[in-house]
């Protein structure tokens, strides 16, 4: 399916700053009936200034793009930014704070979550040619790198300008996102997913299911691999 997940999914990352501990990052994955809903909470701290960050995105599961997205940092609850894509009304809505503002709604679009759980549903297609994407900000050019190796398993690996993000998927199933490296004002920040945790919870939502009925430049390291 494409955007699509088949049952809950939840991760855990370990963050990095310079090699030194930086924090942490938890994604849960669900699919609702309205459409997948991804919540990413990442607790900064170590190398890095103490601080919090929720990320909330709901996509659409036929096309993968995205209907709403918001943040909110610290203990707040309420998002200080929003943006909502609503086909019925042909409107992108954005609000930070008390300021809103709408735009024609043309095209689909993609938020920081969903674009990368769109490089995850289609890592075969993805790979094959360079993407361009249009998210809130503008235009995102999605270049594929030679493949690598995380954990021992094989990654396609994606580069993300502007911005200069790195993106490493699973290139066999389940395509997990393996490896995220975000460009900061301290430095690039590596998101490395714990293999152990996404193992148990896997197995957790299963049974759970049985019972019921995601600025600067480096190269990525690694050694590259062939695409097959």
């Amino acid at each position: 399916m494409r955007g699509g997940v088949a049952g809950p999914e939840s991760f855990a990352y370990t963050l990095t700053l310079g090699g030194r501990y930086a924090g942490t990052q938890e994604w849960v994955v669900r699919p609702e009936r309205s459409g997948v809903v991804t919540r990413v909470q990442t607790e900064f701290g170590g190398a890095l200034p103490a601080a919090r960050k929720v990320q909330e995105s709901r996509l659409d599961p036929a096309s993968g793009q995205s209907v709403a997205y918001a943040e909110a940092e610290g203990g707040n609850r309420r998002p200080h930014f929003e943006t909502l894509f609503d086909a019925a009304t042909g409107l992108v809505t954005l609000r930070q704070g008390k300021d809103e503002a709408t735009q024609p709604l043309v095209e689909g679009y993609h938020d920081p979550l969903s674009l990368l759980l769109w490089l995850r549903s289609r890592p075969q297609e993805a790979a094959s040619v360079p993407l361009t994407v249009r998210m809130v900000g503008g235009r995102v050019h999605v270049q594929a790198l030679p493949d690598s190796d995380v954990h021992g398993l094989a990654a396609h690996v994606y580069f993300l300008r502007p911005g200069g993000a790195y993106v490493y998927v699973e290139r066999d199933a389940p395509h997990r996102l393996l490896r995220l490296i975000q460009p900061s004002d301290f430095g690039p920040v590596e998101a490395l997913l714990t293999l152990e945790h996404a193992g148990a919870r896997r197995e957790h939502s299963r049974a759970g299911g049985a019972r019921d009925a995601v600025r600067g430049e480096r190269p990525p390291p690694g050694k590259p691999r062939r695409r097959r």
